[in-house]
């Protein structure tokens, strides 16, 4: 695949804050109008690069995180930039019974799924679960050592019995609040597109899920940087992905 535009999605600030500051990206105000999202733009090297964040809440002052931020932000980027493939960066939790460990680097696997749409109507019901297609990433996990799962979605950040069953039930090894949704916009509009996911926290420890998250966001996001920074430099290579 040859890429001369890559589009970067990030939920958060604080996931983003190191690609911005790494690739020395310039904020442009105003590129999405009076949408939340933010875009950050610039070049490295023979890519053009756009790294899209959330945004804030307007009305509860807190970073925008779940299904229908990520799917307005893809849209937006989608239609401002048309870029030759999107890369979800984000953080993600995981299952110790599979093998996981904090700050583990997953590249997306097969399709993405969404584990928290029931809807028990034949037709809808595998409308739910979504499947939509993930990037082959094979051949960059195999040349960059990299694990891969497929990855479900979901807007709680606990995990009831029920979800963990359905998680089990559509074979999802790594759980996030954007993926799904993302991959959605991008079958829609056909453009290539992956998740890279740092991991954050355990699903199956004892500790909760919040206590891990916050306790391990930060060696998870400096994981994600540097797996980021080296797939973007493996793609700036020129090597097929």
């Amino acid at each position: 695949m040859n890429v001369s535009k890559l589009c970067l999605l990030v939920a958060m600030p604080a996931e983003a804050k190191p690609l911005i500051q790494h690739f020395n990206l310039v904020q442009q105000d105003g590129y999405f109008g009076k949408l939340p999202p933010l875009a950050y733009t610039g070049h490295y090297r023979n890519i053009e690069i756009l790294v899209v964040v959330n945004g804030q809440d307007p009305q509860h002052h807190v970073d925008l995180v779940g299904t229908q931020p990520a799917t307005l932000a893809a849209q937006v980027a989608i239609e401002r930039f048309n870029p030759d493939l999107i890369i979800n960066a984000g953080t993600a939790g995981a299952f110790a019974r599979n093998g996981s460990r904090i700050g583990d680097v997953y590249l997306s696997h097969q399709h993405f799924v969404f584990h928290d749409r029931r809807i028990p109507i034949p037709g809808w019901d595998t409308y739910g679960i979504g499947r939509y297609p993930s990037y082959d990433t094979t051949a960059l996990a195999n040349a960059l050592g990299y694990k891969q799962g497929i990855i479900t979605t979901g807007n709680s950040l606990d995990m009831p019995a029920i979800d963990e069953q359905t998680i089990n039930q559509i074979g999802g090894q790594v759980k996030d609040m954007e993926a799904a949704a993302l991959a959605w916009v991008a079958s829609l509009h056909e453009v290539p597109f992956f998740s890279v996911k740092s991991i954050t926290d355990l699903m199956d420890s004892e500790k909760t899920t919040q206590e891990e998250f916050l306790e391990n966001l930060h060696a998870a996001s400096e994981a994600l940087k540097d797996a980021c920074f080296t797939i973007i430099d493996y793609i700036a290579e020129g090597n097929d992905i």
